[in-house]
Protein backbone atom coordinates (compact mmCIF):
# COMPACT_ATOMS: atom_id res chain seq x y z
CA UNK A 1 0.00 0.00 0.00
CA UNK A 2 2.71 2.17 1.02
CA UNK A 3 6.22 2.54 -1.15
CA UNK A 4 8.78 4.70 0.55
CA UNK A 5 11.70 5.66 -1.34
CA UNK A 6 15.09 7.44 -0.71
CA UNK A 7 13.45 9.98 2.06
CA UNK A 8 15.86 12.03 3.41
CA UNK A 9 14.96 14.97 6.22
CA UNK A 10 17.21 17.05 7.69
CA UNK A 11 16.92 19.43 10.61
CA UNK A 12 19.53 22.48 10.78
CA UNK A 13 22.51 20.34 10.24
CA UNK A 14 21.07 16.84 11.59
CA UNK A 15 20.13 14.41 9.62
CA UNK A 16 17.18 12.68 10.55
CA UNK A 17 16.43 10.07 7.69
CA UNK A 18 19.05 9.26 5.39
CA UNK A 19 17.75 7.52 1.76
CA UNK A 20 15.51 5.48 3.72
CA UNK A 21 13.45 2.97 1.18
CA UNK A 22 10.93 0.54 1.92
CA UNK A 23 7.76 -1.17 1.60
CA UNK A 24 4.64 -1.55 3.89
CA UNK A 25 2.54 -4.31 2.61
CA UNK A 26 -1.03 -3.79 1.48
CA UNK A 27 -3.46 -5.69 4.68
CA UNK A 28 -0.28 -6.26 6.72
CA UNK A 29 0.72 -5.18 10.58
CA UNK A 30 3.98 -3.54 10.03
CA UNK A 31 6.19 -2.99 13.34
CA UNK A 32 8.37 0.36 12.54
CA UNK A 33 11.09 -0.16 15.35
CA UNK A 34 14.15 1.97 16.29
CA UNK A 35 15.89 3.46 19.35
CA UNK A 36 15.14 6.91 20.57
CA UNK A 37 16.15 9.42 17.22
CA UNK A 38 16.31 6.69 14.78
CA UNK A 39 14.10 9.11 12.82
CA UNK A 40 10.85 6.86 13.45
CA UNK A 41 8.56 9.98 14.49
CA UNK A 42 10.10 12.19 11.28
CA UNK A 43 9.00 9.26 9.15
CA UNK A 44 5.49 9.02 10.74
CA UNK A 45 5.46 12.84 10.19
CA UNK A 46 6.28 12.48 6.58
CA UNK A 47 3.73 9.90 6.13
CA UNK A 48 1.13 12.12 7.08
CA UNK A 49 2.20 15.01 5.64
CA UNK A 50 3.04 17.30 8.69
CA UNK A 51 6.81 17.09 7.41
CA UNK A 52 7.82 17.40 3.68
CA UNK A 53 10.75 15.67 2.97
CA UNK A 54 14.01 16.84 1.67
CA UNK A 55 14.27 13.90 -0.75
CA UNK A 56 12.60 11.46 -1.73
CA UNK A 57 9.15 10.31 -2.56
CA UNK A 58 5.97 8.21 -0.85
CA UNK A 59 3.61 6.17 -3.00
CA UNK A 60 0.31 5.30 -1.82
CA UNK A 61 -1.59 2.44 -4.10
CA UNK A 62 1.54 3.14 -6.50
CA UNK A 63 0.71 7.03 -7.02
CA UNK A 64 2.18 10.11 -5.35
CA UNK A 65 0.80 10.90 -1.98
CA UNK A 66 -1.47 13.70 -1.96
CA UNK A 67 -3.37 15.90 0.01
CA UNK A 68 -6.54 14.22 -0.11
CA UNK A 69 -5.05 10.88 1.37
CA UNK A 70 -5.03 12.51 4.75
CA UNK A 71 -8.53 11.26 4.47
CA UNK A 72 -7.48 6.96 3.64
CA UNK A 73 -5.16 7.21 7.22
CA UNK A 74 -5.57 7.54 10.91
CA UNK A 75 -2.82 9.08 12.71
CA UNK A 76 -2.26 8.43 16.28
CA UNK A 77 0.62 10.91 17.79
CA UNK A 78 2.78 9.32 20.65
CA UNK A 79 2.05 12.93 22.11
CA UNK A 80 -1.31 12.97 22.61
CA UNK A 81 -3.19 15.96 21.39
CA UNK A 82 -6.80 16.37 22.98
CA UNK A 83 -8.58 19.76 23.41
CA UNK A 84 -9.05 19.29 26.98
CA UNK A 85 -11.60 22.24 27.78
CA UNK A 86 -14.08 20.02 25.29
CA UNK A 87 -16.35 16.98 26.59
CA UNK A 88 -15.83 13.52 25.38
CA UNK A 89 -18.72 13.26 22.78
CA UNK A 90 -18.16 16.93 21.56
CA UNK A 91 -14.53 16.77 20.68
CA UNK A 92 -14.83 12.99 19.10
CA UNK A 93 -17.66 14.88 16.68
CA UNK A 94 -15.91 17.78 16.18
CA UNK A 95 -12.63 15.22 14.74
CA UNK A 96 -15.05 12.81 13.22
CA UNK A 97 -16.34 15.63 10.99
CA UNK A 98 -12.77 17.07 10.29
CA UNK A 99 -12.27 13.66 8.75
CA UNK A 100 -15.30 13.67 6.37
CA UNK A 101 -17.59 12.22 8.58
CA UNK A 102 -21.41 13.47 8.27
CA UNK A 103 -22.81 14.06 11.58
CA UNK A 104 -25.54 11.50 12.06
CA UNK A 105 -22.99 8.59 10.84
CA UNK A 106 -20.47 10.08 12.88
CA UNK A 107 -22.22 10.05 16.21
CA UNK A 108 -23.26 6.25 15.36
CA UNK A 109 -19.86 5.67 14.95
CA UNK A 110 -18.37 7.37 18.30
CA UNK A 111 -21.75 5.08 20.15
CA UNK A 112 -20.09 2.74 18.73
CA UNK A 113 -16.19 3.03 20.32
CA UNK A 114 -17.60 4.22 23.54
CA UNK A 115 -19.38 1.33 23.98
CA UNK A 116 -16.56 -0.69 22.22
CA UNK A 117 -14.23 0.56 24.85
CA UNK A 118 -16.85 0.48 27.61
CA UNK A 119 -16.35 4.42 28.49
CA UNK A 120 -19.66 5.23 27.31
CA UNK A 121 -20.63 6.84 30.76
CA UNK A 122 -17.92 9.30 29.97
CA UNK A 123 -19.47 11.29 26.99
CA UNK A 124 -20.18 14.28 28.45
CA UNK A 125 -17.50 14.18 31.03
CA UNK A 126 -14.56 16.84 29.91
CA UNK A 127 -11.35 15.26 29.15
CA UNK A 128 -9.06 17.35 31.50
CA UNK A 129 -11.01 15.34 34.21
CA UNK A 130 -10.28 12.13 32.72
CA UNK A 131 -7.39 9.94 33.64
CA UNK A 132 -4.71 9.59 31.59
CA UNK A 133 -5.23 6.11 30.32
CA UNK A 134 -9.20 7.15 29.45
CA UNK A 135 -8.16 9.85 27.44
CA UNK A 136 -5.53 7.77 25.22
CA UNK A 137 -8.95 5.40 24.76
CA UNK A 138 -10.70 8.58 23.55
CA UNK A 139 -7.62 9.51 21.15
CA UNK A 140 -7.71 5.73 20.00
CA UNK A 141 -11.35 6.32 18.92
CA UNK A 142 -10.57 9.68 16.90
CA UNK A 143 -7.97 7.85 15.13
CA UNK A 144 -9.82 5.04 13.44
CA UNK A 145 -13.50 6.39 13.61
CA UNK A 146 -13.16 7.73 10.35
CA UNK A 147 -12.52 4.05 9.26
CA UNK A 148 -8.88 4.43 7.34
CA UNK A 149 -7.57 2.35 4.95
CA UNK A 150 -4.13 3.06 6.73
CA UNK A 151 -3.76 3.68 10.71
CA UNK A 152 -0.54 4.90 11.74
CA UNK A 153 0.14 4.23 15.52
CA UNK A 154 3.28 5.44 17.70
CA UNK A 155 3.35 3.97 21.12
CA UNK A 156 -0.57 2.91 21.60
CA UNK A 157 0.14 1.08 24.81
CA UNK A 158 2.15 3.92 26.32
CA UNK A 159 0.46 4.32 29.95
CA UNK A 160 -2.39 1.48 29.77
CA UNK A 161 -2.70 -1.05 32.23
CA UNK A 162 -2.09 -4.69 31.09
CA UNK A 163 -6.30 -4.75 30.35
CA UNK A 164 -6.70 -2.07 28.57
CA UNK A 165 -3.48 -2.72 26.52
CA UNK A 166 -4.94 -5.81 25.53
CA UNK A 167 -8.04 -4.83 25.01
CA UNK A 168 -6.35 -2.12 22.34
CA UNK A 169 -4.75 -5.02 20.97
CA UNK A 170 -7.64 -6.99 19.78
CA UNK A 171 -9.29 -3.90 18.58
CA UNK A 172 -5.75 -3.44 16.43
CA UNK A 173 -6.36 -6.81 15.53
CA UNK A 174 -9.70 -6.84 14.30
CA UNK A 175 -9.41 -3.92 12.29
CA UNK A 176 -6.60 -5.52 10.72
CA UNK A 177 -9.21 -8.63 10.01
CA UNK A 178 -11.33 -6.09 8.41
CA UNK A 179 -8.97 -5.47 6.17
CA UNK A 180 -6.78 -1.98 7.50
CA UNK A 181 -3.07 -1.64 7.10
CA UNK A 182 -1.35 -0.50 9.80
CA UNK A 183 1.87 0.85 10.91
CA UNK A 184 2.94 0.15 14.76
CA UNK A 185 5.81 2.09 16.34
CA UNK A 186 6.87 0.75 19.17
CA UNK A 187 9.12 -0.06 22.07
CA UNK A 188 7.34 -2.99 23.15
CA UNK A 189 8.85 -5.88 21.31
CA UNK A 190 6.42 -8.30 23.08
CA UNK A 191 3.59 -6.23 20.79
CA UNK A 192 5.89 -6.92 17.70
CA UNK A 193 5.91 -10.66 18.47
CA UNK A 194 2.50 -10.62 19.22
CA UNK A 195 0.75 -8.43 16.29
CA UNK A 196 3.51 -7.93 13.28
CA UNK A 197 4.39 -9.61 10.20
CA UNK A 198 6.86 -7.40 9.10
CA UNK A 199 9.10 -5.08 10.52
CA UNK A 200 11.13 -2.00 9.46
CA UNK A 201 13.98 -0.95 12.13
CA UNK A 202 15.71 1.90 11.93
CA UNK A 203 18.52 3.32 13.59
CA UNK A 204 20.96 6.78 13.18
CA UNK A 205 18.26 8.02 10.40
CA UNK A 206 19.16 4.84 8.48
CA UNK A 207 17.07 1.69 7.64
CA UNK A 208 18.98 -1.55 8.95
CA UNK A 209 16.71 -4.50 8.56
CA UNK A 210 13.40 -4.82 6.57
CA UNK A 211 11.35 -8.17 5.91
CA UNK A 212 9.16 -10.49 7.13
CA UNK A 213 9.35 -11.31 10.74
CA UNK A 214 9.41 -15.00 9.85
CA UNK A 215 12.08 -14.35 7.40
CA UNK A 216 14.23 -12.03 9.68
CA UNK A 217 14.12 -14.66 12.57
CA UNK A 218 15.11 -17.27 10.28
CA UNK A 219 17.97 -14.95 9.49
CA UNK A 220 19.22 -14.51 12.95
CA UNK A 221 19.38 -17.85 14.00
CA UNK A 222 22.63 -19.25 15.77
CA UNK A 223 22.40 -22.88 15.41
CA UNK A 224 21.18 -23.07 19.19
CA UNK A 225 18.83 -25.62 20.84
CA UNK A 226 17.07 -25.86 24.10
CA UNK A 227 17.34 -29.20 26.19
CA UNK A 228 15.37 -30.51 29.23
CA UNK A 229 16.24 -33.29 30.98
CA UNK A 230 15.06 -34.33 34.23
CA UNK A 231 18.57 -35.56 35.94
CA UNK A 232 22.05 -33.05 34.98
CA UNK A 233 23.63 -34.24 31.95
CA UNK A 234 27.94 -34.49 31.94
CA UNK A 235 28.69 -33.56 28.47
CA UNK A 236 32.47 -35.01 28.79
CA UNK A 237 32.85 -36.33 25.30
CA UNK A 238 30.07 -34.42 23.51
CA UNK A 239 31.33 -31.84 21.31
CA UNK A 240 28.71 -28.93 22.41
CA UNK A 241 29.42 -25.80 23.83
CA UNK A 242 26.93 -25.23 26.88
CA UNK A 243 26.22 -21.62 26.52
CA UNK A 244 23.83 -21.30 29.98
CA UNK A 245 22.64 -24.18 32.40
CA UNK A 246 19.99 -23.49 34.84
CA UNK A 247 17.80 -25.31 37.14
CA UNK A 248 14.00 -25.58 36.10
CA UNK A 249 11.45 -26.95 38.41
CA UNK A 250 11.15 -30.04 36.07
CA UNK A 251 15.07 -30.48 36.18
CA UNK A 252 17.65 -28.65 34.36
CA UNK A 253 17.79 -26.73 31.14
CA UNK A 254 20.59 -25.81 28.32
CA UNK A 255 21.40 -23.81 26.07
CA UNK A 256 23.71 -25.48 23.62
CA UNK A 257 25.49 -24.07 20.56
CA UNK A 258 25.66 -26.95 18.08
CA UNK A 259 28.64 -26.61 15.48
CA UNK A 260 30.40 -30.32 15.89
CA UNK A 261 27.59 -32.72 15.93
CA UNK A 262 24.43 -33.07 14.33
CA UNK A 263 21.06 -32.77 16.63
CA UNK A 264 20.46 -36.52 15.71
CA UNK A 265 24.00 -37.70 17.37
CA UNK A 266 23.61 -35.52 20.62
CA UNK A 267 20.13 -36.69 21.06
CA UNK A 268 21.95 -40.41 20.96
CA UNK A 269 24.47 -39.20 23.46
CA UNK A 270 22.46 -37.26 25.72
CA UNK A 271 19.44 -39.75 25.80
CA UNK A 272 22.11 -42.51 26.84
CA UNK A 273 22.47 -40.91 30.19
CA UNK A 274 19.26 -38.94 30.90
CA UNK A 275 15.60 -38.73 30.02
CA UNK A 276 15.28 -35.34 27.59
CA UNK A 277 11.77 -33.86 28.52
CA UNK A 278 12.41 -31.09 25.57
CA UNK A 279 14.51 -30.14 22.78
CA UNK A 280 13.98 -27.95 20.38
CA UNK A 281 15.79 -25.43 18.24
CA UNK A 282 16.16 -21.42 19.82
CA UNK A 283 14.47 -19.21 17.55
CA UNK A 284 15.81 -15.31 18.63
CA UNK A 285 13.05 -13.34 19.87
CA UNK A 286 12.17 -9.52 18.27
CA UNK A 287 14.15 -8.36 21.53
CA UNK A 288 17.66 -9.99 20.96
CA UNK A 289 17.31 -9.03 17.18
CA UNK A 290 16.74 -5.44 17.93
CA UNK A 291 19.76 -5.62 20.17
CA UNK A 292 22.04 -7.49 17.79
CA UNK A 293 20.38 -5.33 14.41
CA UNK A 294 21.51 -1.68 16.49
CA UNK A 295 24.43 -2.54 18.04
CA UNK A 296 25.89 -3.80 15.01
CA UNK A 297 24.99 -0.97 13.24
CA UNK A 298 27.37 1.04 15.73
CA UNK A 299 30.01 -0.67 15.39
Amino acid sequence: MIEVKGLTKCFQGHTALNQVTFKVPSGSIVGLLGPNGAGKTSLIRILNQIYLPDEGEVYIDGRNLKKEDAFLMGYLPEERGLYRKMKVKEQLLYLGRLKGLQQKEALQRIAFWLKRLKIEQWENTYVESLSKGMQQKIQFIATVLHQPRLIVLDEPFSGFDPINAEMIKKEILRLHQEGATIILSTHRMESVEELCQYVVLLHQSNKVLEGEVSHIKEQFKENQYLLESKTPIRWEGIPVKVLKEVDIVTGKQYTLSLEEVSTSELLLNVASQVEITRFEERIPSMQEIFMKATLFNEE
